[in-house]
């Protein structure tokens, strides 16, 4: 993630068999870009060695606040200054009451304690057992921390260690990585609300069979997160896909044109930017089958015939809210040939103020793409890289073109 490369995170591990995770996590924030010092309690070398974490962040591990490769032997300090972040995960119950009541006897709730509030945020991914997660002390306590300053990042449901069911396990290291990311993002879209739709559509023919096309949804999905990171509310309208809902966004969930239509209007009205990603069917069989289509044996091929599907982007760029200037809207072109000529003209169709051209076939269902954003005053290309760090460089692109909310 884009938002993560050059940044400095104090990864802080208190004691729980979570610390298994922490690895995949630490291993993670490097990937994205990221350094981390790793700084473990004595609670965590019991579940998982300094040894493991050293060799996967690549730089020794601090538990002590007397360490003496601390030339000033103030690592609480010196640890706390240099981050750019500070993400304790596990979070115990011991260690939020610990913040909770302000005690500083060992070096990461120290460090916590001495870090610059205003510019270090501090971020808990909790883990414990489920009676502990619910029990009046620990809500009492993660209020007081979050009051504190601290962002809480929630926990996960299902089997614990214990053998027991249920709240209290640790988020696994991708969705704890995505909320680190988003916490660092430049938050130029605050007060907008961006409604996305994104992946395919599917036309049935029968109840077993259906027209669609190869659209993952991947390039939706990275730019509702992206406009997430950026501090927008973001509604996401998917079309059959099978892709994980970035957290904190709401999804809804469609099958034809026709269904997104419906949902993309009536949602709309909330919006204040529509980002078209969706790869729209634009026919559809006039009658669906109520039952399977059979062969018989004959050679005759069943006759289809064919309505135009609505279209969605044509229909909300010409709302009274887009030609008043309170909704700006985007649109993305798939082509397989003459991708400025036919996009273009298709920007100019459609009523757009920004349309986002990419060749199709080639490019769906990958993890990469390269784009060509085309306005009333010419054309940019954004060279091939991932379609997150594509979404990423897109809001930022479009955060300049709307007014800035309170």
């Amino acid at each position: 993630m884009t938002q993560l490369a050059g940044k400095h995170i104090v990864l802080g591990l208190s004691g729980g068999v979570a610390c298994y995770k922490s690895a995949e996590l630490c291993r993670l924030l490097i990937k994205a870009g990221a350094t981390v010092q790793v700084v473990m309690t004595e609670d965590a070398a019991q579940f998982i060695t300094p040894v493991t974490m050293q060799a996967l962040s690549g730089r020794p591990v601090h538990s002590s606040q007397w360490d003496a490769r601390e030339p000033n032997n103030m690592p609480h300090i010196n640890l706390s200054r240099e981050a750019d972040a500070i993400l304790i995960a596990p979070c115990s119950a011991n260690f939020i009451a610990r913040l909770a009541q302000g005690r500083s006897d060992e070096l990461l709730s120290l460090l916590c304690l001495a870090r610059p509030i205003e510019r270090v945020p501090l971020l808990l991914a909790p883990a414990m057992n489920r009676e502990m997660w619910l029990h009046p002390a620990t809500q009492r306590n993660m209020a007081q921390v979050a009051s504190d300053g601290a962002l809480i990042l929630g926990v996960g449901n299902g089997p614990q260690a214990c053998g027991e069911t249920g709240d209290g396990r640790m988020l696994e290291p991708e969705q704890i990585v995505e909320d680190l990311a988003a916490q660092l993002s430049p938050k130029k879209l605050v007060g907008h609300h961006v409604l996305v739709t994104a992946g395919p559509t599917f036309e049935a023919i029968d109840p077993v069979r259906g027209i669609t096309n190869l659209s993952s949804g991947k390039m939706g999905f990275a730019i509702a997160r992206a406009a997430r990171d950026a501090g927008a509310r973001v509604t996401l309208i998917a079309g059959p896909v099978h892709l994980q809902t970035p957290r904190g966004v709401q999804r809804v969930d469609v099958q034809s044109a026709q269904q997104m239509f419906d949902v993309a209007t009536a949602l709309v009205t909330e919006a204040s930017i529509f980002i078209a990603t969706a790869a729209v069917a634009d026919w559809r069989p006039a009658q669906a089958s109520e039952q399977k289509i059979k062969k018989d044996g004959s050679g005759e091929v069943p006759a289809l015939t064919f309505v135009e599907n609505p279209d969605i982007l044509a229909s909300i760029a010409h709302s009274r809210a887009a030609e008043s200037g309170a909704l700006f809207c985007v649109g993305f072109a798939a082509e397989s040939e003459n991708l400025l000529a036919h996009a273009s003209a298709k920007r100019k169709r459609k009523g757009v103020p920004l349309l986002v051209g990419n060749i199709g076939p080639a490019t769906f269902g990958q993890d990469d793409n390269a784009l060509v954003l085309i306005d009333a005053e010419g054309h940019r290309e954004m060279a091939r890289a991932s379609k997150q760090v594509l979404a990423d460089e897109l809001i930022a692109d479009i955060a300049r073109r709307v007014p800035v909310k309170g």
